[in-house]
């Protein structure tokens, strides 16, 4: 069996934890720099002062967060499975519910090839207000958008949705290495952002196929490049 490496499992344990790298550095105090450069595959055999500070994080064995043995799935003792609850667009929102719209590109007009971002009058998700509260998320700035193509694999696949709290939504709210809906002259990225002293970078977890794309404050105005809001959540389907 081919032995994973701890960029894939570190990767896998950030998704599962719904936290990023940023907040990862955080919490265990590892720098930022090194568990960077450990998900882009530039360290591939960090420290054990640095696993040992994310494994017990996670709970999970050195061995585990190097790949050298499986992850085992966390279930509680005392899980069980109930019923997943249907609902429609007609179906009424609990006291605690909130029903929060998506948005998606419009085009203007047939054949422009210029769009605009509009929320959507059909499709909307429901999250319980606790939830959003928990996250410091105002019910009245949540959205969803849907992300599209390769960029964020393996974080994030083509069809993945995003919860974004439009509450944040300036230059000066970046946090390093944090996931920001963006609009871009009328499209909506998905991207990890950084403050730079004349501007900002839009970086991709795939970065083999989309490098880094560095935007100076004048060119942010030229292409129409906006911050929609931070990434608090994020949800897809096994495949």
């Amino acid at each position: 069996m081919h032995k994973r490496n701890v960029a894939l499992v570190l990767k896998e344990l950030l998704v599962r934890d719904g936290i990023s790298a940023t907040e990862l550095h955080r919490r265990t105090g590892v720098p930022q720099s090194t568990v960077s450069r450990i998900l882009a595959g530039k360290i591939v055999d960090p420290s054990d002062r640095h696993v040992s500070k994310i494994a017990d994080y996670f709970r999970v064995s050195t061995d585990q967060l190097r790949g050298r043995v499986a992850l085992a799935r966390r279930v509680p003792v005392d899980a069980e499975l109930s019923d997943i609850s249907l609902w429609d667009d007609d179906t009424p929102l609990d006291e605690d519910e909130v029903s929060i719209a998506f948005l998606r590109e419009v085009e203007l007009s047939a054949g422009s090839g210029r769009f605009v971002i509009e929320e959507s009058e059909k499709a909307s998700l429901r999250f319980g207000k606790r939830s959003l509260r928990h996250n410091g998320v105002q019910f009245d700035q949540a959205k969803c958008v849907t992300v599209r193509g390769n960029s964020m694999l393996p974080v994030l696949r083509d069809g993945a949705t995003v919860g974004v709290n439009a509450g944040k939504s300036a230059v000066a709210d970046i946090v390093d290495g944090d996931l920001y809906a963006i609009n871009h002259n009328g499209q909506l990225r998905v991207k990890q952002l950084y403050r730079l002293p004349t501007g900002i970078r839009l970086r991709s977890f795939n970065r083999e196929e989309h490098p880094d794309e560095d935007y100076a404050f004048e060119q942010m105005q030229d292409e129409q490049i906006s911050i929609l809001g931070h990434v608090f959540w994020w949800g897809m389907y096994a495949r």
